[in-house]
């Protein structure tokens, strides 16, 4: 099959979190499969960016942009001629589309609140290609921008959610949302997320190393963007309320990922304010060995968000042998819950008793960490590569159906 995948950033643009990392699993999974897997993204410098691919991975000018091939798939990154924050203008979409959709069979659409997808929605409409849309956890609006988001749901989100012939969702706490917002439960399909882990995990010591934290430290991770909806407040409250060792070990919390919206200062400030300056770094985006050192040094991560569609981080953090306390509000919890991780409310106090408690008893730590390399085999990507190529399939099924009966016709 040939398919398309429409994404507001993509592979090397890791910093954006975790959609370019879940297209891209997903892409090389079906490339794999023997899938033609073209990627259409914005590109945010990517001339540059270039310069540090590794060998086997191949780049050129376009027609429409930069086109780069890895693992078997081709990625288009279209011009960006304005952005705000993670939403670019990007004219050559509408060109690309004209020139080349009509050479797909059915198309990914990944996100909201961009532009790109609902450009692609409408083309292919016109084309008669079935597309599908993930909203990666987009569908309701929070924390920021909320007016704006709403007024993008009425002018393009509703249209190009309602030409959908499939919504995807990647936790039951998803579908749920989805189905409040009145799309149809028959048209939404459940697929959770997978976890891609390197065949050889990073010795441990080496992430402490580098950022001259302690041997002998307990170390806290958080690892996402530094914005309101994932918590990063709460979880500093929360490590306010612990005290400064537990089993002779003093403390640390380390920040690692992009800032968003001044929250590094805001959280800079306050643990000045609560005297734990010094027990507290932040270390900008990590990415590939490094952030594997991370989650490998960590002694428990903690994920505290207010909404989360799955959780990716959570699931690799438990993949790597280290013990996780997520909120409710994540929709990897109850694959975590009792046996790799702490399920708690969103709630400060909870937060800091889950993280006491992982770092107080020795023998749960353990437990905790043997029942995530255990589920490491179980969140992987093969099951929800397997799905989405059923569900493609299925889709081009019915177009082509539906075209010839429309030839015949006429």
């Amino acid at each position: 099959m040939r398919i398309l995948s429409v994404t507001q950033s993509y592979a090397p643009f890791y910093e954006f979190g975790g959609p370019p990392v879940k297209v891209e699993a997903l892409a090389t999974g079906l490339a794999q499969r023997g899938h033609h897997l073209t990627v259409l993204s914005a590109d945010w410098g990517f001339e540059e960016r270039r310069q540090a691919d590794p060998e086997g991975v191949t780049s050129r000018r376009s027609p429409f942009g930069w086109t780069r091939q890895a693992n078997g798939v081709e990625s288009v990154y279209l011009p960006s001629w304005a952005h705000f924050r993670a939403l670019t203008w990007n004219p050559a979409t509408r060109r690309y589309c004209r020139a080349r959709l009509g050479q797909f069979q059915v198309a990914h659409i990944f996100g909201l609140y961009d532009f790109l997808g609902p450009t692609v929605a409408t083309h292919c409409l016109q084309h008669g290609i079935p597309y599908v849309v993930e909203p990666i956890g987009m569908f309701v609006p929070m924390v920021r921008n909320i007016t704006l988001k709403r007024i993008y749901h009425r002018i393009w989100g509703a249209k190009m959610l309602a030409g959908a012939a499939a919504i995807i969702a990647t936790s039951q706490q998803e579908v749920q949302e989805l189905a409040a917002g009145a799309i149809p439960r028959t048209r939404i399909v459940l697929r959770r997320n997978g976890v891609m882990v390197p065949r050889e995990l990073p010795e441990r010591g080496l992430f402490r190393v580098k950022h001259q934290l302690p041997a002998n430290a307990h170390l806290i991770l958080f690892l996402g963007r530094l914005t309101e909806k994932k918590s990063p407040g709460l979880l500093l409250e929360a490590f306010a309320q612990l005290p400064g060792k537990i089993n002779g070990r003093e403390l640390r919390l380390v920040f690692a990922g992009p800032d968003e919206s001044r929250m590094q200062q805001r959280l800079d400030t306050l643990a000045f304010e609560k005297g734990l300056r010094p027990r507290v770094m932040f270390t900008g985006p990590i990415f590939g060995e490094e952030k594997w050192s991370a989650y490998r040094d960590a002694d428990v991560f903690v994920l505290p968000s207010q909404n989360e569609n799955f959780g990716n981080t959570a699931a690799e953090a438990a993949a790597c042998g280290t013990p996780v306390v997520v909120t409710e509000n994540c929709g990897i919890a109850p694959l975590l819950a009792g046996h790799a991780g702490i399920v708690v409310h969103h709630v400060t106090s909870e937060v800091a008793q889950a993280v006491k408690e992982v770092l107080s008893n020795g023998e749960l730590r353990d437990r905790l960490a043997q029942g995530g390399k255990s589920a490491a085999g179980r969140i992987g990507w093969d099951e929800p590569v397997g799905q989405m190529e059923m569900l493609y399939e299925k889709l081009a099924v019915s177009s082509s159906k539906v075209v010839k009966k429309s030839q015949a016709g006429s």
